[in-house]
């Protein structure tokens, strides 16, 4: 899978790309990331890419004329790509929305904007705006690279295991179980004894309640459409807290 990345920091994604499981992906082969500076396609004698706002205002705006030459550069080979806004505006980026564009098989144009935002005549030359939350960041580059790395962690043979992908939070419609390793016994506290015992079944049926249990606490709103199993198993969690809430030792949890 090809990224191809829209920018005026391109060291920013450099850095990153060379380690971890990005930067194993890409030794691989397995994707291909691409960077293009802003500055080199602006006519401005100093590389500006920017300039103040129509109207008034304080900051700069990024200007349009630097993202539509590098798009008219990158779209030549006529091969097809989802080219990608990230803005606060846009759509939440999600587990879901990674598999998505994973499955669409597309190379995709992720664009990167700075200061008080891009000239909106940008909006006619993309395909798609993403969020990646409602929070305010100084440029696009960092979830640029959410992106890419959720999007990498899906693709066959990124991971040491490919197993490890799939028993990511969120994989599976809920947080993730905690996870142990050694010692058993460290500073008295202790792995649970299931997870030593050797008995799979079981462990894979505690995994299961204690992911449950996370999501219960922490993210209620992702308990949908569980199967009979996992209502079986809520059940009794629920049945625990209102125990221990009568016992007095435990908060109330809203659910």
């Amino acid at each position: 899978m090809k990224f191809e990345i829209l920018t005026i920091f391109p060291e920013v994604i450099e850095c990153y790309i060379k380690h971890g499981v990005v930067g194993k992906a890409l030794e691989k082969g397995i994707a291909e990331v691409k960077i293009y500076n802003l500055r080199n396609y602006t006519r401005d004698k100093h590389k500006k890419v920017d300039d103040y706002p129509y109207g008034g205002g304080v900051g700069m705006v990024m200007q349009i004329e630097p993202f539509y030459n590098a798009l008219k550069q990158i779209k030549k080979d006529r091969k097809p790509r989802k080219v990608i806004l990230l803005s606060p505006q846009g759509k939440r980026f999600t587990q879901g929305v990674a598999k998505d564009f994973l499955e669409e098989g597309k190379g995709i144009v992720l664009i990167c904007g700075r200061y008080e935002g891009i000239d909106d005549r940008i909006k006619t030359l993309i395909d798609e705006e993403i969020s990646i939350g409602d929070y305010v960041l100084s440029g696009g580059e960092l979830p640029a690279l959410v992106i890419i790395d959720s999007i990498l962690r899906l693709i066959p043979g990124a991971l040491g295991d490919d197993l490890s992908a799939k028993e990511d939070s969120f994989m599976k419609g809920v947080l993730d179980y905690p996870h142990y390793t050694r010692p058993d016994e460290f500073k008295g506290m202790r792995v649970p004894e299931v997870l030593i015992s050797g008995d799979h079944k079981k462990i894979a049926l505690w995994r299961r309640k204690e992911a449950l249990r996370s999501t219960l606490n922490s993210r209620p709103d992702l308990l949908k459409n569980l199967s009979t199993d996992d209502m079986k198993i809520l059940k009794e969690l629920c049945s625990e807290i209102n125990k221990k809430i009568l016992e007095g030792s435990h908060e109330p949890v809203n659910y």
